[in-house]
């Protein structure tokens, strides 16, 4: 199909769109920076086919952000290119009315070029994007699927100044020490909450599956189907964020996507399911023997712990997220794997030969979804190009056990950062622009963090010494 010819076709849509939903006068548009974070403007219901047809300028800073919107000079896209303009273009996919929005508004994803455009691959969804579509040249298609934890907390702090559970949406109590894993009575009392998200994501065609109450106080988890389209999993994951947290701010709560937001409890993990399909549609990972996983998937396990180490600050960008990386808080800490085991890094589930995948458990719900997906993609086709062999597999509680493993893994923030820094295959995975913007950001978000005096420190020493 010619470019000229998808323009149209996209227009077309657009043109029924506005037709089939004549009250929204408004669009948020949105690009996701190398944190995930939404940034964007919003217009009025006559901008949108112009936004088509000519896309919207933005400056290169909006891809060179930290974490507070605050321009990170290093990152080579803020003043050192003068912070000239690019273009942001829709994802036509992406244009969704927003439910229950008053007064109603819609919702476009945005991907970024050059004033000529010619794709930024500093835009993480566009360097996802240029992976999937070298595996089908390759005669791969990638199916993947987030599973997402959150919290749902209180508006107001408690009496120490820390973040609460929220109170139930029906009866109104709050569990402070309750882990109600698995509790359906958990599930009732948020069901206009849980309601509202469902039919948020069907009007977003976002497939949200099975709801659980998860291992602690105010936390829950969500599951997405298994699609076919690697890029779309990746957008259905950071806009089903989106919809909770509006979903849960419409309820007078607020739904907390930190990985580590409450002391003492399990935090939050964003485990990402993937498998790979020839194009006659059989399963790369299919077992020839029962239970006795075939070559590739060996060879992709060897790939993801092999490169483990060195990707680490992309499946914990953050400082809260080093909190949730502890031993026996079903949070993986050592590059392993396992059959159907949920204390090791790289479980393969149970499932029938045919849907065989691997479920990667490192990623806390505070990573990018872009970010996430690429990486783990580029480790298992380093993988399996170069048939590097996996350790034995763990069997048993993999936090009991010695790991002996040549992977240096770092052990907090800083030590990740380095690695990244120093690291050839997230340079190659990343692109030269990206990894340079993403590691600049990293270092400036670890300053603004090791240089500020907290309230722990005030309370540890202003007596003692």
């Amino acid at each position: 199909m010619s470019n000229n010819h998808k323009k149209n076709n996209n227009l077309s849509k657009v043109k029924k769109f506005l037709k089939d939903n004549p009250n929204i006068k408004s669009f948020d548009i949105v690009m996701h920076d190398c944190n995930g974070v939404g940034r964007g403007k919003i217009i009025r219901r006559q901008e949108l086919l112009k936004l088509y047809e000519t896309g919207r300028q933005f400056p290169l800073s909006t891809l060179g952000m930290d974490i507070t919107g605050e321009d990170v000079p290093n990152t080579g896209l803020i003043l050192e290119q003068g912070d000239g303009d690019i273009k942001a273009w829709p994802i036509p996919s992406s244009l969704k009315p927003i439910y229950k929005s008053k007064p109603p508004r819609g919702e476009l994803f945005m991907t970024m070029s050059d004033i000529d455009g010619k794709k930024l691959y500093s835009d993480p969804r566009n360097v996802l994007e240029k992976l999937t579509q070298d595996c089908s040249k390759d005669g791969i298609e990638v199916y993947g699927a987030f599973e997402l934890e959150f919290f749902l907390v209180s508006n107001e702090l408690d009496q120490f100044g820390k973040l609460q559970p929220a109170k139930s949406i029906l009866g109104k109590r709050r569990s402070y020490i309750k882990t109600d894993v698995y509790s359906v009575d958990k599930l009732h009392e948020m069901l206009p909450l849980f309601d509202d998200i469902y039919e948020a994501a069907k009007i977003s065609d976002i497939e949200a599956e099975t709801i659980i109450s998860e291992y602690a106080p105010g936390q829950f988890e969500l599951t997405l189907k298994h699609q076919s389209n690697l890029l779309k999993a990746a957008d259905d994951i950071i806009r089903l964020k989106r919809i909770v947290r509006a979903q849960a701010r419409s309820h007078g709560i607020t739904a907390c996507f930190m990985a580590k937001p409450i002391e003492n409890v399990s935090g939050s993990g964003m485990h990402f399911h993937i498998s790979m399909y020839d194009r006659k549609g059989k399963n790369l990972f299919l077992d020839k023997i029962k239970n006795k996983p075939n070559q590739n998937l060996l060879n992709s396990i060897g790939g993801l712990i092999q490169t483990m180490g060195e990707s680490m600050l992309v499946f914990a960008p953050h400082a809260n997220s080093w909190r949730r990386l502890i031993l026996g808080s079903y949070a993986p800490v050592t590059p392993n794997w396992g059959m159907d085991n949920r204390s090791v890094a790289f479980r393969i589930p149970s499932s029938s030969a045919k849907n065989r995948r691997i479920e990667h458990r490192v990623s806390g719900v505070d990573a990018n979804p872009y970010l996430v997906a690429l990486t783990v993609l580029s480790a298992i086709r380093l993988g399996m190009k170069n048939k590097i062999k996996p350790p034995e597999q763990t069997t048993g509680n993999a936090y009991n056990q010695k790991q002996k493993s040549e992977i240096k893994m770092p052990h907090d923030w800083s030590s990740a950062i380095i690695q990244a820094k120093k690291s050839k295959f997230l340079k190659e995975t990343l692109g030269k622009d990206l990894h340079k913007a993403f590691i600049a950001i990293k270092e400036m978000e670890y300053q603004k963090v090791a240089s500020t005096v907290s309230e722990l420190d005030i309370d540890l020493y202003l007596n003692a010494i």
